[in-house]
């Protein structure tokens, strides 16, 4: 790829994007600063693609970037890959909406990287090679756990995209004043390119410039807030408590009965440990130290940036709840109440506007827009992963293909999946996301989790134990969200739910894990046998490094 041919890409994007925003002024208000800010994250993040493509020569490079990321490099690009606009919009929309309550989402994703940190970040880079799989697969007959493994991943993978997708055109057609369509099309158009001639190392630096982006936007919007009320939490709370009314300070608004409130908490702690975009980034750097220290930093950057949202979330509430210049008016004559512009997703957006004026509510906005990039690109080159490493190479090919073959796979694999994303985001424009969120969470908290759990500390497992456990944790999962509220009751319009929680992972991990158990005890054949001998060597190699990738080099 020549510099002539960015050049050109970055151009048209420049004529679509501003002759599509031209025919959409009656619609949307032009805010000229979030598309500069916009065209010029897209222009940098491209350069960097440039930069990238030339030192991507291997199949290494392309899925690790060449194990050449350090530990704080890593833990910045983690921060960025896991801090999506579902987090920023999302979370500050529901402390917006629901107070205290809001934080649940917080602290559960935040939960999970202690077990990340102690349990799977360093055995994990120990062991493997791209992705979780090569892990998972090590003692265990190659082709049905890859298989498994590729699939789990894939339908994660999917999933987010779909959330993500759909955020993307519903933000950037109020941010920017594109047609749905085109938004997707455009985030999509983007993603393929960063993935397809950058890889892995041009996604990690486009992930590490969103979260500095992402984290100095959210510390200035929440120091001015606290301005505002000389930086005492007892006056922003008050004046919020003044506004709504005591109940936000008080847990129980947004998930009320406790098996919901545990079934949410599981799949948020052992989703994160299982998501297969972020299980990726621990073979980007050189070894097991490295990898200890980028779980360290990103879990300082996320729990710092959840802090943020929580205040972000209560600033909309003393700033915007009240301010007519944010109010839908024609929601307000209909439903009542103090609905504002683009739904609760739009508080924290309205908030950069209410702090820092149209220039600030630019900068947000091209960051929200930089926010999704960088997750939907990560999520990319994961899919594209498990579809060239895991099946291709390792199940059809038996481990014999060529590295530069396997890479030119990956980059069709990016390709189909790009157009799968965008055909998906607007196929589901108008449909109810949250359960394809919620789903994510689930499938890597009951497929991915629990198989990678037990094939590193757990010396009985047995293919037949993992691949039972791990297709009925899949399956439950799937079944259970079909036939719970949001899907059973919201979209197929049926009067009550068969299953009546809307989070299904308390009992699909628990199906898994009884399921591994069961089928792997019970397995007495000499495979079996086998594989239980072979326990010993993997745990000190993932315990000491001993043979593992860069090993001898430290």
């Amino acid at each position: 790829m020549n510099r002539a041919f960015l050049f050109l890409i970055l151009g048209s994007i420049a004529v679509f994007a501003s002759g599509a925003i031209e025919g959409e002024i009656a619609k949307q208000e032009l805010n000229v600063s979030a598309i500069v800010m916009f065209l010029l994250f897209v222009g940098g993040t491209l350069g960097i693609t440039y930069w990238a493509a030339k030192r991507t020569k291997s199949a290494k490079d392309f899925y690790t970037a060449g194990g050449g990321i350090t530990g704080f490099q890593n833990g910045m690009a983690i921060a960025g890959d896991f801090m999506s606009a579902a987090s920023f919009l999302g979370i500050s929309g529901l402390v917006y909406l629901k107070g205290y309550d809001g934080l649940i989402y917080s602290i559960g994703f935040l939960v999970g990287w202690p077990i990340i940190l102690f349990l799977i970040a360093e055995p994990l880079r120990n062991l493997g090679k791209y992705t979780f799989a090569d892990v998972a697969s090590y003692r265990l007959r190659q082709t049905p756990i890859r298989t498994l493994a590729a699939f789990g991943s894939i339908a994660t993978v999917i999933l987010y995209l779909i959330a993500q997708m759909v955020g993307s055109g519903k933000l950037i057609q109020l941010l920017f004043g594109l047609d749905y369509e085109i938004a997707v099309i455009l985030v999509g158009v983007l993603m393929v390119l960063y993935v397809t001639f950058g890889g892995m190392l041009a996604t990690t630096w486009v992930q590490i410039i969103k979260a500095f982006l992402l984290l100095s936007g959210a510390t200035f919007m929440s120091i001015a807030v606290m301005a505002h009320y000389d930086f005492s939490f007892e006056s922003l709370f008050s004046t919020a408590v003044e506004m709504k009314s005591v109940e936000i300070m008080s847990p129980g608004g947004l998930v009320s009965d406790p098996i919901s409130a545990i079934s949410l908490a599981v799949a948020l702690m052992f989703g994160t440990a299982g998501l297969p975009h972020i299980l990726m980034r621990f073979f980007t750097v050189a070894d097991a130290k490295e990898a200890r220290k980028s779980v360290f930093y990103a879990t300082g950057f996320i729990g710092y940036f959840y802090i943020l949202t929580f205040i972000i979330g209560f600033g909309a509430i003393v700033m915007v709840y009240t301010n007519p210049a944010y109010l839908d008016v024609a929601k307000q004559a209909v439903e009542g109440g103090s609905p504002i512009l683009g739904g609760n997703n739009m508080a924290a957006i309205h908030l950069s506007h209410a702090v820092g004026g149209d220039f600030f509510l630019g900068f947000i906005s091209a960051v929200a827009f930089a926010t999704i990039l960088a997750v939907v690109s990560g999520l990319t080159l994961a899919g594209a992963s498990a579809i060239s490493h895991d099946l291709y190479a390792s199940v059809f090919q038996k481990g014999n293909v060529d590295p530069i073959k396997e890479m030119k796979v990956s980059k069709m694999a990016t390709v189909v999946l790009g157009i799968v994303a965008i055909i998906m985001g607007i196929a589901f424009e108008k449909q109810n996301i949250a359960f394809v969120v919620g789903l994510a969470f689930a499938i890597a908290a009951s497929a991915n989790f629990p198989i990678l759990m037990l094939s590193m500390y757990w010396k009985k497992l047995t293919t037949r134990g993992a691949v039972i456990g791990g297709s009925l944790g899949l399956a439950t999962a799937v079944l259970l969200v079909i036939l719970g509220p949001i899907v059973w009751v919201q979209i197929l319009g049926n009067a009550e739910a068969i299953f009546p929680y809307k989070y299904p992972a308390l009992f699909s991990v628990t199906v898994a894990f009884v399921a591994i158990w069961f089928f792997s005890i019970t397995d007495n054949s000499q495979g079996a046998k086998d594989e239980q001998e072979m326990f010993e060597a993997q745990y000190i190699r993932a315990q000491t490094g001993i043979g593992a990738e860069g090993a001898s080099e430290h």
